[in-house]
């Protein structure tokens, strides 16, 4: 005999844990069963233990009594053992009939009518108890042991779980808490207040605005309680924001693959239906067949065995199983009525979304995402449970709450001590903070009030925080593919101290729109593409805002320069625009430029100099590298530009220089570099003002003795070129300081060197020198570290020439 509790171990999951996703049906339900498996183990157990049936044989000299029930047999007839009252004694005497059977006859008659005579039913009404009983455990408990659903089951109770004993799901929670008692206390305020006459609401606004102007020392009783408080001791430590952290991540991919399946809702209804046709089908049978279970069964047997051919037969347990039969139905009907509200449930409610819009308005966490099939399910059937299982479950869902323990793992990891080890000068000599490639931004960050520049690169989810009102020495902010948002309180402290701003993004929705309202800065660097895919023109908003805005750098592959620049156009000093080798047509927004003192147009793939230039009466630089200028005919309209010092003309095509360049008397640096160009006009060097001249990477052989007006001439480089021989002319410019003569094909350098005598860096590597002459020494500032040349050269020169060069 199998005990109960090894059906029920066996029907049932032995993880106390799925209780989470048994409702209330499925447990009353288990119990019904378990009273219907005790039924039959108790029926059974009777028929096991006890005589099953037992007969007595109909006399064959009573025709009458043949084809008759067993109520005949207790008839009035004497011959059939009657009672009978005897005349002389007056005391009833007992009759019976002598049939000469044993007791073995009976016990074979007893045992052939009970499997010929007695009803199937009736016979295994117990075990047909036993088994179904056992069907409908095993139907319970099918879509937990289904190969398809029992893994997902098992890992979405143990996530559950854990979300649920986290201590961070408690610390979330008691935060949302605190801040909604203060958002209630906020409201009741309002309201008491409202109801309050005019006069009370002029001392309260009163109050309230004294509040907000009070400094810190003047702190309310409420703030100084505060205060004194200990810190908080529910900070989680390091492993316990670890294993938070894990908990996020398995929530994320339990989601991405139970939430697009709807298995489980199906394997759900499938075994309910089962259930409910199992139980109408029972009850059906049941109900036609309890009737045969009857006490007295009427039974033929062959005669040769017994001498007789009819039997009645008593079935001793008729009555017990009949009670036992009827309260098994009446199990069924409460069975099968839960089944049919499962399944109502099922159909009627929409168990595959789970909305969490009360969620969202209890606890203030918005972001809660809505769930779907399977994961939706499995939450409605917890629900069941305990709701706050789900509650405590959605602090895993939601972005907000991983950002903060994200935040919390990261300030613990990075703290300032650590951070200060990052510090370094960058090329401007300031102070700077360099990020990369982390998950958050540390708020120990906003502790180092001496950080000048701060860089933030490839940085995910960055929200600056009102705390970076204590750098106070923060003047520069740099941004590489690191989208961020400023708290109100941030973007109030940086509209007014951040000087620099450089970003670098994808497109031209990775540009913040805070950036568009900080009125004191001085800098903007953009890197990135400002065009979306189907429009051509770049997309910038109106920087009308930007008030102190002196110089814009745009790396970008511009069609045009946007119209939104023209906004600053009347305060904006430089313009710079990298166009990374894409073709700039349209400059009509630089007419607008009125203020505009340095152009840089790099790689605009431009063939001459765009007309807008000349009408830029304030410009003092203009750069045009890497373009595909091949002439410098417009050169004479930049006379136009009466304020030009500068012309970068480098990294070009250009052939030749005409000759109106000496129209341009203002130039005081000229760069000429990588081009083409073979020969110079001699109305070059009438430039006069001339102090830069950079004519190196060209196909020169020779520079024009007109060289010699150039007295202010201070730099030279004519390096990389064909140059044969320098004319005696060039040593007469006394104020150059810097020539560069390298890669030539000279032979041979003139005595008048020394008349130079402010030169302080001589480049001649890579020339056709066989000596260098000894008036070099005369050059009383050039070191040798200033002259480059091989040292076989140098070593052929005098001791003491080579003394007096020596570095100090």
């Amino acid at each position: 005999m199998i005990p109960v509790t090894e059906f029920r171990q066996f029907t049932t999951d032995q993880n106390p844990r799925l209780r989470v996703l048994k409702p209330w049906w499925d447990v009353f339900t288990e119990y019904i069963c378990t009273a219907m498996l005790m039924i039959g183990v108790f029926g059974c157990t009777l028929q096991l233990t006890q005589d099953k049936i037992a007969c007595l044989p109909i006399h064959q000299s009573d025709p009458y009594l043949k084809n008759t029930t067993c109520n005949h047999i207790t008839g009035q007839h004497d011959h059939s053992g009657a009672p009978h009252m005897s005349a002389d004694s007056g005391v009833q005497e007992m009759f019976g009939r002598k049939n000469n059977l044993d007791v073995h006859q009976y016990i074979y008659v007893n045992y052939l009518c009970y499997e010929k005579a007695l009803h199937w039913y009736a016979k295994y009404f117990p075990y047909l108890v036993v088994i179904n009983s056992i069907i409908f455990m095993i139907c319970s408990s099918f879509w937990f042991k289904f190969p398809g659903t029992s893994s997902k089951i098992e890992l979405f109770i143990s996530i559950l779980g854990k979300c649920f004993d986290s201590p961070w799901t408690t610390r979330a929670l008691s935060e949302v808490s605190e801040e909604r008692k203060e958002e209630k206390m906020v409201v009741w305020r309002r309201d008491v207040f409202s109801k309050t006459n005019s006069l009370t609401d002029g001392l309260v606004q009163e109050e309230e605005t004294v509040g907000l102007l009070r400094s810190a020392s003047t702190k309310s009783k409420a703030e100084k309680k505060l205060a004194e408080q200990p810190p908080d001791t529910s900070a989680l430590d390091k492993k316990e924001g670890e294993q938070a952290k894990a908990l996020f991540e398995k929530v994320k991919k339990f989601r991405s693959h139970v939430e697009e399946a709807d298995i489980l809702y199906f394997m759900y209804v499938l075994q309910t239906c089962l259930k409910v046709f199992m139980v109408i089908l029972i009850i059906i049978y049941s109900a036609v067949l309890v009737s045969n279970i009857k006490l007295e069964v009427p039974c033929s047997v062959d005669a040769q065995f017994t001498g007789f051919d009819t039997f009645c037969c008593s079935h001793t347990k008729a009555h017990l199983f009949a009670k036992l039969a009827y309260c098994y139905i009446c199990l069924l009907s409460v069975y099968g009525l839960v089944c049919f509200y499962t399944l109502y449930w099922l159909v009627h409610r929409p168990l595959k979304e789970y909305s969490y819009d009360t969620m969202r308005l209890e606890t203030g966490i918005t972001d809660i995402p809505d769930l779907k099939n399977d994961f939706a399910f499995l939450l409605h059937l917890s629900d069941q449970y305990d709701a706050l299982y789900a509650k405590r479950f959605a602090v895993f869902l939601s972005e907000v709450s991983e950002g903060r323990l994200r935040q919390m793992n990261m300030n613990n990891e990075w703290t300032a001590e650590k951070l200060r080890q990052r510090l370094s000068r960058n090329a401007q000599e300031r102070l700077e903070l360099h990020l990369l490639m982390l998950s958050g931004l540390p708020d120990t960050v906003f502790e180092m009030a001496e950080v000048e520049v701060l860089k933030l690169e490839l940085l995910t989810e960055v929200t600056i925080p009102g705390s970076v009102a204590q750098m106070s020495c923060l003047q520069e902010l740099c941004l590489v593919h690191c989208p961020a948002k400023l708290q109100l309180a941030a973007l109030h402290h940086l509209r007014s101290s951040l000087r620099v701003l450089r970003l670098t993004f994808d497109g031209p929705e990775q540009v913040p729109m805070w950036m568009y309202t900080l009125h004191s800065l001085e800098e903007l660097h953009l890197t990135g593409s400002l065009s979306h895919e189907l429009q051509r023109s770049p997309s910038l908003d109106t920087l009308r805002e930007l008030r102190s805005l002196k110089l814009l750098v745009l790396r970008c592959r511009l069609p045009k320069v946007p119209h939104s620049v023209t906004d600053v156009g009347a305060h904006l000093q430089k313009l710079r625009i990298y166009n990374e080798g894409g073709k700039l047509h349209s400059f009509s927004s630089l007419k607008k430029m009125s203020a505009l003192t340095s152009l840089e147009l790099v790689g605009c793939e431009l063939e001459r100099i765009p007309h807008a230039v000349f009408s830029l009466a304030n410009l003092q630089a203009l750069d045009l590298k890497d373009n595909r200028l091949t002439s410098a005919e417009e050169v004479l309209s930049l006379q136009h530009c009466r304020r030009l010092t500068t012309l970068k003309l480098w990294h070009n095509g250009i052939t030749c220089v005409p000759d109106h360049i000496r129209k341009l008397r203002s130039l005081e640096s000229l760069h000429l570099c990588w081009n083409k160009i073979s020969s110079l006009p001699a109305g070059l060097f009438y430039c006069v003002k001339l102090r830069h001249l950079d004519l190196s990477h060209n196909l020169l052989a020779s520079l024009p003795p007109e060289v010699r007006i150039l007295q202010n001439l201070q730099f030279l480089s004519a390096a990389h070129n064909a140059l044969a021989s320098l004319p005696d002319e060039l040593f007469s410019c006394r104020r150059l300081q810097t020539l560069l003569l390298g890669h030539n094909s000279l032979s041979s350098l003139s005595p008048k060197v020394a008349q130079l005598t402010q030169l302080v860096q001589l480049e001649l590597k890579d020339n056709g020198l066989e000596a260098l002459p000894p008036e070099i020494g005369e050059c009383r500032l050039l070191r040798r570290s200033g002259l480059a040349v091989e040292d076989t050269l140098f070593d052929l020169l005098p001791a003491e020439v080579r003394a007096q060069m020596k570095d100090s």
